[in-house]
């Protein structure tokens, strides 16, 4: 009897336990929606629905809500003490940087949100700065989307210390925005000194030439991130020689999408230099750049060349293949079967330079030299009546006798230039002036092609100074062994300009580093007094000798520092 008296008390307990959590959890859910029925009364908007009826879901959708500042405050106020949401998606809502503000004090009380999506609000500098407090304390954001709130150049330089401060957040999508050249530069400082994000979206941007290279040289020094998207930005050959250097040390990213970025072959052959040492890409998205079937080979030989290579996807949708590129594809698939490539389909072309057609002009001044003639003599053997003027005939007769390999169509275009008003005869005269102006023009010509050649090689050199002077500035030194012993001041990163890099070899061998402070020693005053050639070639990564690095970089002296173990 008294075991059937205790197990029904028991049952009763169990029972009453059941009843308190059902009446609790009614008490909670009521709270929730008087708190935020409250709150849309205070800020005069009314009340969404669909947030009423999902409080309790794990994930909220409230995307293209039109719910405005005061809307987002109400919202925030009943979310201070939420535990459920997880995901909070409120794109397109015209939140403004009012609505941020609240938002960001709701974010210091729940520590439950891990994805918040606030892209497309208007956000703008403001909004920007009160997005990069919240970060530096947060510790709870796992993935934040801020597409399209109009952030620039001044916007992104809040985000430098936040996230060289913050290790939790993962995933970062600043996409659709206007960030420029300056904005790449505190994109730069950001990479290399994060340790945290493993997906960045900075796609439909402005970055590019500096901007664009300071990006690279802080990938260059990231070691986490494993997705990076820089499509539609422009970077250029300049940027694709930068990320083929940030290539041959980075061992981190596993995806990278430079689609559209006006990178053409020479700019696809100088990214191949990285390619060639990489082993860790496996996703090269190139599409919608203006290559044709020659690079897309260039990029299956460089594939092949490296039995070591992960690459499992490359995207050149936008290339039309031939049938030499197909035949190579099925070799390369023979010892990467993983790999996947998009093309645009068949009939593709190499393109030819249309055959090579000499100046008649130049092959009589040929013929001249071979034979030490002057054009004077040339010409009196055509004149047998020393009139200084031969008829057309006889000079088309004189031309094909000498023996000149000049065909009919070039032999038409050498008599229409000499005799330009039809008069039936060639002047002596006219003849030394056209010579003379085949020679000024072909000078004219070499003048130009080595013109183009030594800016293009000028443009490669001082790309690539600026990519390693961009280098040594995201990479202090290390302290000495002597100085070791003493207090080191916390990393502080400077959030100013990186414009005094890129004028690095105008203002002098001796860089500055801006990103951390140790207190003065002797031997410290000696490192930083070595050039930056002289340190960094003793390195061991940071100072690895790049196969297309200039001669100026790679010609120092060795460092004391690698006799001192």
């Amino acid at each position: 009897m008294n075991l059937n008296v205790r197990h029904k008390s028991g049952s009763d307990a169990i029972l009453e336990s059941e009843k308190r959590q059902v009446l609790a959890k009614s008490h909670r859910d009521e709270t929730s929606e008087e708190l935020y029925v409250q709150a849309c009364q205070e800020a005069g908007v009314v009340p969404a629905s669909y947030f009423m009826r999902h409080m309790n879901n794990t994930s909220m959708d409230l995307k293209h809500h039109g719910l405005g500042p005061r809307g987002a405050r109400a919202i925030a106020a009943s979310l201070q003490f939420n535990k459920c949401i997880t995901h909070l998606n409120l794109e397109d809502n015209w939140i403004q940087p009012e609505g941020a503000v609240d938002l960001v004090e709701m974010l210091r009380k729940n520590y439950y949100i891990q994805d918040l999506n606030i892209s497309n609000n208007y956000l703008g500098v403001r909004g920007a700065e009160v997005i990069s407090k919240m970060l530096l304390d947060n510790t709870s954001l796992l993935c934040l989307k801020l597409a399209q709130n109009e952030f620039d150049d001044e916007s992104v330089k809040y985000f430098v210390e936040a996230l060289s401060a913050n290790f939790r957040l993962t995933e970062l999508d600043l996409s659709h925005n206007e960030f420029c050249e300056k904005g790449g530069e505190y994109l730069g400082q950001i990479l290399a000194s994060n340790e945290g994000l493993q997906v960045l979206n900075l796609g439909w941007n402005h970055i590019r030439m500096k901007g664009a290279i300071a990006l690279s040289a802080g990938l260059r020094a990231n070691g986490m991130l494993k997705v990076l998207n820089l499509s539609y930005n422009g970077f250029g050959n300049e940027g694709a020689l930068a990320l083929g250097e940030a290539l041959r040390v980075n061992f981190s990213l596993v995806q990278l999408d430079i689609t559209c970025n006006r990178i053409n072959n020479e700019g696809i052959r100088l990214l191949c230099k990285g390619l060639e040492i990489n082993e860790t890409l496996r996703v090269l998205k190139l599409s919608n750049n203006p290559i044709n079937v020659e690079a897309a080979i260039l990029l299956l030989n460089t594939i092949s060349n490296r039995p070591e290579c992960k690459m499992e996807e490359l995207d050149i949708s936008n290339v039309l293949v031939n049938p030499s590129f197909l035949v190579r594809l099925e070799t390369v698939s023979s010892y990467h079967p993983t790999l996947r490539v998009l093309y645009a389909g068949e009939q593709g072309f190499m393109p030819r330079k249309p055959a090579y057609r000499k100046d008649p002009m130049k092959v009589i001044q040929n013929y001249l030299n071979e034979r030490k003639l002057r054009m004077l003599d040339f010409f009196k053997n055509m004149d047998k009546d020393s009139t200084m003027r031969i008829p057309v005939s006889e000079f088309r007769r004189h031309i094909t006798l000498a023996g000149l390999p000049l065909n009919g169509a070039q032999l038409d275009a050498l008599v229409q230039t000499l005799d330009k008003d039809e008069t039936g005869f060639v002047d002596y005269r006219d003849l030394v002036d056209t010579r003379n102006k085949m020679v000024r023009d072909q000078r004219e010509e070499q003048r130009r092609k080595e013109r183009k050649k030594r800016q293009k090689k000028q443009r490669s050199e001082r790309a690539l100074r600026s990519f390693h002077s961009a280098v040594r500035a995201f990479t202090p030194p290390p302290a000495s062994r002597g100085a070791q012993d003493h207090s080191i001041s916390p990393v502080h990163v400077s959030v100013t300009s990186l414009s005094s890099w890129y004028q690095e070899e105008e203002q002098g061998p001796i860089l500055r580093f801006s990103a951390i402070k140790r207190k003065t020693t002797e031997e410290e005053s000696t490192l930083q007094n070595l050039g930056p050639e002289q340190y960094y070639s003793s390195q061991g990564s940071l100072g690895s000798q790049c196969l297309s690095e200039p001669l100026t970089l790679l010609e120092s002296s060795p460092s004391p520092l690698c006799d001192s173990g």
